[in-house]
């Protein structure tokens, strides 16, 4: 990735090597999926899902794997099939040398759903 303003999530997935492209695209496609109301844009210079204008979540590509933040609060099964991605404090690191677990980023996607619904 190089280091830039980036004015698109577009333009923030193309700066990654094709293979990373192909998995950031499809972390976008799965959350648009779940939450097809979803806006996005750049916010921190990394992608940020919306929905009704306020950040919901964010995703972001590294070297070696690619993050998802904040973590929504979850219980019971999903917070157990987190716990492997844990990285500190709200986020998930999921390794690109890995399978993607596309699966649990829908149901991530849901839970911040959920969170937003409660509030």
């Amino acid at each position: 990735m190089a280091t830039s303003d980036f004015q698109s999530v577009d333009e923030y997935i193309a700066s990654f090597p094709a293979e990373v492209q192909v998995i950031l695209e499809q972390v976008r496609q799965t959350i648009h999926g779940v939450v097809p109301a979803a806006g996005e844009k750049i916010s921190y210079q990394i992608p940020t899902i919306t929905l009704d204008g306020k950040q919901l979540m964010y995703f972001s590509g590294w070297k070696k794997h690619i993050s998802v933040y904040p973590i929504p609060p979850v219980e019971g099964e999903l917070a157990a099939a987190l716990e492997p991605y844990l990285a500190g404090k709200g986020t998930l690191k999921f390794p690109l040398a890995e399978p993607i677990p596309y699966d649990l980023i829908a149901r991530l996607a849901e839970a911040f759903v959920a969170s937003r619904a409660a509030e």
